[in-house]
C-alpha cells in the first residue's frame, strides 16, 4: 500500500494519491491533473476512483479531468446530487483499491454530502481517515459555506456536531488524519502548521473535539468569529456540481502572446483586466496603469477570489517571462476561466512602444510616523478582523481586504489613503486595486510590523 499526500501551497489545500496493488484512488484532486497521472504512469498503476469529499468551494476539482483522461469512477458520498456521471455512495459502504478498501462515512455539516474516507490496509486494520473539510488539524470545517438549502448555519452546525461525535470520534486514536487543507486556507479559522496527525492527538488538542462540549456549545464556538468567506465560493462550489471546460481549452485561450497594440485592443474591446503577478517589487517599481497586482509568490488564487468577484471577467496578464502558463492555470483552479492573454515582452516591451508606466507610492512606516497627525490623515487597516481587534494604529479605520470590493465606493475621490497589513503584501494589493479606480492611495510596506516598532500609538478593539 502506498498513501502519499499533494500538497499545494498556494490554496493550502491536499489531495491524495491511494496505491494498492496497481490500483489507485485519488481523493480531492486539483483541475490540473498532471501530478496524479505522473505518479500513476511512472509506478504503472491504474486510477481507478476519484474521490470527493464534497462539492469544493474553494477550488475547482479536478474529478472531471481525471474522468475525461482515464476510466477512473467519479465517487461521492450520500446526498450528492452532480450533474454528470458519478457514482453516489452509501454510507458505509466499502469500495475496494486493490487489496485495501476505503469506507464511505457520510459526515454531513460543512456541506450535507460531505464525507470522509476511512482506509483500511491490506490486513483489514484502520489506516488513516481522509476527512476533507469535516475536519482539520486544530480546527472543523466551517458550516457557513453550504448553497441552496434551506438549513442555517447554525444547523449545519449541528449536523456537525453529530458527524463528529458519532462517525469519527470513536475510531482509533492512533488513526491517521489526512485533512483537506491547512494553515493559511479560508476554509477554517485555527488551522494547525502541521500537515498530517493522529486522532488521539485532535481529541487532545483541537476545541472542537472536547469531550464535555455540549451540541450548543460547540455551535457557538464554531461560527464565533468566522470571516466572511471569499465571494468566488458559490461560483466554485456550482462548476464542481454542474461541470466546467477543459483545462486545456483554458489554456490555450490564455497562453496566446499578445504585442503591445494587441494588447491595447484587446483591453479596449472586452473591457478586460489587466492582471500583474510579477513579484512585489517589481510591480511597485513600474506598471501598466489601471493594473491591479496579486503576485503569483503570495496565496494567489485565494486573492484573486478575493478582490476579483466576477469569474466571467476576460483577464489580460503582465508576468515574469517563463511564468505565464503558471498564472493562467492557477486562475483555472478558481474558476477564472476567461484569460485573455498575456503582454509578450511583459513591461519592457511596453515601455519600448512608448506606453507610459506608472509607480506605485510608498512610504516607510518611519516616515509615516512623523507625518501622522490622527484625524487629518486617512489610515486604512486592510488586515482581517481578528487582526484588526488584537490591535490597530490609533485612528485607523478597518477595511479588510476581503470586503474591498464591496467598500471602496465609500472612499473620496479628493482624499488620500494610507493602507497598511501585516507586512505590506496585502496593503500592496489593495493599492493596486484602489489606484486602479482612480483614487489618490500610498502602500506603508513593512505593515503593522513595522508600524508597532515606531512611536505610533495603537489600540485594541474594533
Amino acid at each position: 500500500m502506498h498513501v502519499e499526500q499533494i500538497y499545494t501551497e498556494g490554496l493550502a489545500q491536499a489531495a491524495y494519491y491511494i496505491e494498492s496493488q496497481g490500483e489507485v484512488a485519488i481523493i480531492d484532486p486539483l483541475r490540473d491533473v498532471e501530478p496524479y497521472l505522473r505518479r500513476a504512469a511512472e509506478r504503472q498503476a491504474t486510477i481507478k476512483y476519484v474521490l470527493q469529499t464534497h462539492f469544493h468551494a474553494d477550488f475547482v476539482s479536478g474529478h472531471l479531468e481525471l474522468a475525461w483522461q482515464t476510466d477512473a469512477t467519479i465517487v461521492y458520498g450520500p446526498t450528492a446530487k452532480p450533474a454528470f456521471d458519478a457514482y453516489v455512495a452509501q454510507d458505509g459502504e466499502e469500495l475496494w483499491v486493490g487489496a485495501c478498501t476505503l469506507k464511505v462515512l457520510h459526515t454531513p455539516g460543512h456541506t450535507m454530502e460531505s464525507s470522509t474516507y476511512l482506509l483500511r490496509d491490506e490486513a483489514g486494520r484502520d489506516y488513516a481517515l481522509f476527512t476533507g473539510d469535516t475536519l482539520f488539524l486544530g480546527d472543523v470545517g466551517r458550516p457557513d459555506l453550504a448553497v441552496k438549502t434551506d438549513l442555517s448555519e447554525e444547523d449545519l452546525a449541528r449536523y456537525l456536531y453529530d458527524s463528529l461525535r458519532h462517525q469519527i470520534l470513536p475510531l482509533p486514536d492512533d488513526l491517521i488524519l489526512y485533512p483537506g487543507h491547512g494553515a493559511g486556507s479560508a476554509c477554517g479559522k485555527k488551522m494547525d502548521d502541521a500537515k498530517q496527525g493522529t486522532l488521539g492527538e485532535q481529541k487532545k488538542k483541537n476545541y472542537a473535539l472536547r469531550a464535555d462540549m455540549s451540541r450548543e456549545e460547540f455551535v457557538q464556538e464554531v461560527l464565533e468569529g468566522q470571516e466572511d468567506p471569499p465571494r468566488y465560493f458559490p461560483f466554485n462550489a456550482a462548476l464542481n456540481q454542474y461541470g466546467y471546460e477543459k483545462l486545456d481549452v483554458v489554456l490555450a485561450r490564455g497562453l496566446r502572446p499578445l504585442d503591445v497594440a494587441s494588447f491595447k485592443s484587446t483591453w479596449a474591446a472586452a473591457a478586460a483586466l489587466v492582471l500583474d503577478t510579477r513579484p512585489q517589487a517589481q510591480f511597485v517599481a513600474g506598471h501598466l496603469p489601471g493594473s491591479v497586482f496579486i503576485g503569483l509568490d503570495g496565496h494567489f488564487e485565494t486573492w484573486v477570489g478575493t478582490l476579483l468577484p466576477d469569474l466571467r471577467r476576460r483577464i489580460l496578464l503582465v508576468a515574469e517571462a517563463g511564468r505565464e502558463q503558471e498564472a493562467v492555470t492557477r486562475l483555472a483552479r478558481v474558476g477564472y476561466d476567461q484569460p485573455a492573454g498575456y503582454l509578450a515582452g511583459g513591461l519592457d516591451a511596453w515601455q519600448v512602444a512608448g506606453e507610459a508606466a506608472e509607480r506605485t507610492e510608498e512610504i516607510s512606516a518611519e516616515r509615516f510616523a512623523e507625518l501622522f497627525d490622527g484625524p487629518n490623515l486617512d489610515v486604512l487597516d486592510v488586515r482581517s478582523s481578528r487582526e484588526y481587534q488584537e490591535a490597530h494604529v490609533l485612528g485607523a479605520a478597518h477595511f479588510p481586504l476581503n470586503a474591498l470590493s464591496k467598500k471602496s465606493h465609500y472612499l473620496d475621490a479628493n482624499d488620500r489613503y494610507y493602507l497598511y497589513c501585516g507586512s505590506g503584501y496585502r496593503s500592496l494589493m489593495a493599492t493596486s486595486f484602489l489606484q486602479a479606480q482612480g483614487l489618490d492611495v500610498v502602500n506603508i510596506p513593512g505593515g503593522y510590523q513595522a508600524l508597532s516598532q515606531t512611536s505610533l500609538a495603537t489600540e485594541a478593539g474594533s
